[in-house]
């Protein structure tokens, strides 16, 4: 008996040293495409089913991008839980936005916007559900521009620090030049995004059906670039990303099954060719798919 209990913990402790070299094997490989590339990074990657981490640049501050996007979402979902808002609301299409920097009013040019269609819509009403949509599967910054003047940004900082996401600071829209070149700008890390992501893969954003229904919306990005482009079609992925310039991000939550799914945060900045740098992080998200499955 003595004998058999010291072979299973033999058995247990080889498994677990395995698992720790295996991760510091990938973790070693994510360092040397990050040693070939220019540009700043930080990678998170979480495995929800057993825990463990990979964590590289985690509190490194980055301009947030469209990954801000993310947050907003969340906010609308959390005004909706409380009846202060419906998605259903008619919501005027004006482009003419007030910067935070000193109050003067704005526009949105299509030519910079992903999504082209929304600025047809200008003098109609769209729903709050549909600007959403919108927001996170075009990264519409039309659309993201609308559902902030509707909701305000004075609560979606507080509605991070409740799920732990204590750096994230979502403080204006999109293309407020005059903001922007105050240093006036939204920003993230790594770790928390993480901390979102994660809550939303577990059903505690809001309630675990608030949470389902907002990752079937990011399930739905139609930009696949990053996270996704070397992935099996059949991989689903509920994620947002960002670009600006210098600038590629991707963020969200990759399932390979009904038991098994994991966070991963791919941030970047200082990037000479953003080509490149989204490809190099696209490769790195197959470098962990393959550690899973392998």
């Amino acid at each position: 008996m003595k004998f058999k209990f010291l072979f299973l913990f033999f058995l247990l402790t080889l498994s677990s040293c395995k698992f720790s070299n295996d991760y510091k094997s990938l973790e070693k490989k994510i360092n040397t495409y990050l040693k070939s590339s220019e540009g700043k990074f930080a990678i998170v990657f979480k495995n929800l089913s057993d825990g463990k981490t990979i964590l590289i640049n985690e509190n490194e501050e980055f301009h947030a991008a469209s990954t801000m996007k993310t947050p907003v979402m969340i906010e609308v979902f959390r005004n909706v839980q409380e009846g202060a808002i419906s998605l259903d609301d008619s919501i005027l299409v004006k482009n003419e936005f007030r910067s935070i920097a000193d109050g003067s009013s704005f526009s949105l040019s299509s030519f910079e916007d992903s999504d082209k269609k929304i600025y047809e819509e200008i003098g109609n009403f769209l729903s709050l559900r549909e600007l959403v949509i919108d927001m996170i599967t075009l990264s519409s910054n039309f659309a993201t521009n609308l559902v902030i003047d509707y909701i305000g940004s004075q609560d979606i900082n507080s509605t991070m620090r409740v799920l732990g996401a204590n750096k994230i600071n979502v403080i204006r829209g999109v293309e407020d030049i005059k903001a922007f070149n105050r240093g006036m700008n939204n920003t993230t890390t790594a770790l928390d995004l993480l901390n979102i992501y994660e809550k939303l893969a577990e059903g505690n954003v809001i309630n675990s059906e608030i949470s389902k229904e907002m990752v079937d919306i990011l399930k739905k990005q139609k930009y696949d670039d990053i996270i996704p482009k070397y992935l099996p079609k059949s991989i689903e992925v509920a994620h947002k990303d960002g670009w600006i310039k210098g600038v590629r991000h991707d963020s969200g939550i990759v399932f390979l099954d009904s038991n098994t799914s994991y966070v991963l945060i791919l941030l970047s900045k200082n990037l000479e060719d953003e080509v490149k740098g989204a490809d190099m992080l696209a490769k790195i998200s197959l470098e962990i798919y393959n550690s899973l499955i392998s």
